[in-house]
């Protein structure tokens, strides 16, 4: 277990640096941040001031290295737009994506399992043939779409929720977060379902799926043989076995909610990391789209590496396998 470990750490660690540096470097070629931050009427003079105090004019493997060993004590350089430190940006604005994203997964998780169970056990009754029907609504449909017709149904025609901000906020443990306020969790609902509907039905899906793989197996057959209650099959059995693929798919959409972020959080205007990155690409702020991308590089990592230790805990095969 400690080599495999150790393994999949190394592993993570080529991951990030390589994600670091295609982002840094891809990132040199979209735009000049001299020419933003200080506009048509600077001289060559003060470019050349500017770019020299900035280090660009190094080239850019020693730029990238700068910024990593910077990035490794949490210092990723000042923000091109805001004039600040582009790690206290980050910090002000995660929480808001974090709680959105931790509700819109455990909205996608707990309906998509459910739902996905619920269609494999009964696939062949009325509704059940309807929540497939309808979750191809969920995959077809682009975010941005669900997005706008959410708000024009619940907050435009009916009043029920608000259409965009994150609301009142309360603080714990010095974090401010909105889903401890009534304003605040009617705030989320909106982003978190739009969020998340694409993910719940991939997870649906996922599980009906490979419950019914499961299902027809010889040992689910002499499982019902020995008189099991059907009960029993389907949810001591049947469903314990569907656990090690929905499991991946489920981190890994997890982390794909954390990284499309982005796009709801510009619907709804919310207050995140993705409208951080979303306005640094509009000028070209170089420090703070790498540090995005790096962060979303570390969750996507350490998704994958809680993953591949759950496998442990579900399927003791894979233990045997690796000693």
């Amino acid at each position: 277990m400690l080599a495999f470990i150790i393994r999949r750490l190394g592993q993570a660690l080529l991951v990030l640096m390589a994600v670091g540096f295609i982002s840094f470097a891809m990132f040199k070629f979209m735009g000049d941040p001299v020419e933003n931050m200080l506009g048509q009427e600077a001289t060559l003079a003060d470019k050349a001031e500017l770019e020299e105090r900035l280090g660009l004019n190094d080239p850019i493997i020693v730029q990238y290295f700068r910024f990593l060993q910077r990035a490794l004590s949490g210092d990723f350089g000042v923000s091109y737009r805001a004039g600040l430190p582009v790690g206290e940006l980050i910090l002000d604005r995660l929480p808001a994506t974090l709680e959105l994203a931790l509700l819109s997964g455990v909205i996608a998780i707990s309906l998509g399992f459910v739902l996905g169970v619920y269609t494999a056990i009964r696939r062949d009754g009325v509704v059940a043939n309807f929540i497939m029907t309808a979750s191809l609504v969920g995959v077809s449909l682009p975010t941005f779409l669900i997005g706008v017709f959410l708000i024009w149904l619940f907050a435009v025609n009916l009043g029920w929720l608000p259409a965009f901000g994150r609301g009142e906020t309360r603080s714990l443990f010095g974090v401010d977060l909105a889903i401890l306020t009534w304003n605040g969790f009617k705030s989320m609902i909106l982003p978190a379902v739009t969020l998340g509907l694409y993910q719940m039905t991939l997870i649906m899906r996922l599980v009906r799926s490979e419950m019914l793989e499961v299902l027809r197996t010889d040992y689910i057959r002499f499982a019902r043989a020995r008189g099991l209650s059907q009960k029993t099959v389907n949810f001591g059995h049947a469903m314990k076995n569907t656990l090690v693929p929905v499991i991946t798919v489920t981190g890994l959409q997890f982390g794909s909610i954390v990284a499309f972020a982005i796009i709801t959080e510009s619907v709804f205007q919310w207050p995140g990391v993705g409208l951080l990155f979303i306005n640094a690409v509009s000028f070209v702020d170089i420090p703070v789209m790498s540090a995005y991308l790096l962060l979303v590089a570390v969750i996507f990592v350490t998704i994958n590496l809680i993953v591949d230790l759950l496998y442990f805990t579900i399927d003791p095969r894979l233990s045997v396998s690796n000693n």
